[in-house]
């Protein structure tokens, strides 16, 4: 008979205690620890069930001169966005993770992926039917023969049948209903979790098979489960977005093969998401007057210059206490900005409730974009607008001097390429582009850009 014994789990870091607590020592945390039956049972490798796994080579130490630096060839994945955010495709015996909110189109976004591979795709899935799963990519109407769908959730059968099948990828829908029978325990737990990925990893480890995983995320918008499994994982991408609209962002929080400042948009439509190539197309409102509080910054993701819409409302306050809003700002930055624009350049805004918010439903910390909300709020203020080819790149100091910012001359020639006349930046630049169609317009001050724009 197997051993079985009960040890205790904190439910938010995976932290492990021979006996209860009331506090985590590890992430302090009050109450999160729960108790967990483990079984020690005769644990064989994930190559039990599978004989014709590739051979593994031992490890030997190599001199530093001796490692072979020249890029492994990478799985494209058919899709621009993902391809940019992951650095360039799927690397071979990666382990990818893909966290969002419930229905915001995690699964739609692989299954749309795995029928577009010309690799064989197991798409093993533990949350629906292949019915429901066949319906879903008859929507998507894409015509393919290498997706093969499996629904279960014990690591060992999956095994079994991934022998049998030799799948190129390996998509998992999801992580956590996955469960092992070396941990008798329910499946979602810490150890069932911690364990399934492990014997994930041992298989894309071995075989060089990239492995991409769905995660649930708790209310707090964190991934579920303990932290572990994220520092487990090679890749951790986040899936954003508001269900109520139609644009989805990715975004890599993680990234050990490339940076993690690239950024995926996509458009959800009745046939699937849709790749959004010129994302300015859809954070730059259509209108065809101009209306006084909005101000068009150059932001980057990454290499990835976006124009975006800056909306920004001023009014007298009705209560005694003024209010201050920012959608997808940084509070406290908007408090400086106000806090600045009343000392320096003399604006009464103390009385007033300021609104400010970004367009498109996406989160910017770009410093860059300081200027287009001071030119925002001033145009709301004073209830004149700002023409709508004129756009701003350039960060507000403390002083009020308009401050330089980085790769300053690609914002130009994006804010060029769509067809803005006017680019506002800091005289503390350096700029070398030449015979640029756009004004490229110096300020050293606040006082600079109310002149020219409201003087």
């Amino acid at each position: 008979m197997a051993k079985t014994k009960t040890v205790f789990f904190c439910q938010n870091c995976g932290a492990q205690y021979a006996k209860w607590q009331g506090q985590c020592t590890s992430c302090k945390e009050w109450n999160t620890i729960a108790e967990e039956v483990v079984q020690k049972a005769e644990k064989s490798d994930w190559k039990s069930a599978s004989s014709t796994a590739k051979t593994r080579k031992t490890a030997k130490p190599l001199r530093i001169s001796e490692i072979d630096t020249s890029q492994e060839a990478r799985y494209n994945t058919d899709d621009r966005e993902l391809n940019r955010v992951l650095g360039g495709g799927l690397v071979p015996g990666s382990l990818t993770l893909l966290g969002g909110e419930p229905g915001i189109g995690k699964s739609t976004l692989l299954l749309q992926i795995s029928l577009k591979l010309p690799y064989k795709t197991l798409y093993v899935s533990g949350e629906e039917s292949q019915k429901q799963i066949k319906m879903r990519a008859e929507r998507i109407q894409s015509k393919t023969d290498n997706c093969f769908i499996l629904t279960e959730t014990k690591t060992q059968n999956i095994f079994r049948q991934i022998e049998a099948t030799a799948p190129d990828i390996v998509i998992i829908d999801s992580i956590q209903t996955l469960h092992s029978d070396y941990i008798e325990s329910s499946a979602g737990s810490i150890s069932q979790i911690r364990e399934c990925t492990t014997e994930l990893i041992k298989f894309a480890k071995e075989t060089a098979t990239p492995v991409i995983l769905i995660g649930h995320i708790t209310k707090d918008g964190n991934i579920a489960g303990p932290k572990i499994l994220e520092h487990m994982v090679d890749t951790v991408l986040q899936f954003e977005g508001d269900r109520n609209h139609v644009y989805r962002i990715l975004r890599a929080l993680k990234n050990r093969f490339g940076s993690t400042s690239e950024l995926g948009i996509y458009e959800m439509q009745g046939s699937g998401l849709r790749e959004v190539n010129n994302p300015s197309e859809i954070l730059i409102s259509k209108k065809e007057e101009e209306l006084s509080g909005t101000a068009i910054a150059s932001t980057l993701e990454g290499m990835r210059p976006l124009m975006i819409e800056i909306q920004a409302l001023v009014s007298t306050a009705v209560y005694g206490t003024p209010q201050r809003s920012a959608t997808g700002y940084n509070l406290k930055r908007l408090n400086m900005i106000l806090a600045v624009l009343e000392k320096r350049a003399g604006f009464r805004l103390g009385a007033k409730d300021v609104f400010l918010n970004i367009t498109g439903g996406i989160s910017v910390d770009d410093p860059a974009i300081d200027l287009a909300v001071v030119a925002a709020i001033l145009s709301s203020s004073e209830d004149i607008p700002i023409p709508k080819d004129y756009c701003f790149a350039a960060e507000v100091g403390l002083a009020g001097e308009i401050r330089p910012v980085t790769k300053v001359e690609q914002r130009i020639q994006e804010a060029e390429k769509l067809g803005f006349s006017t680019i506002f930046v800091s005289k503390y630049n350096k700029i070398s582009l030449q015979n640029t169609q756009i004004k490229i317009q110096l300020v050293a001050k606040i006082e600079d850009v109310v002149e020219y724009l409201f003087g």
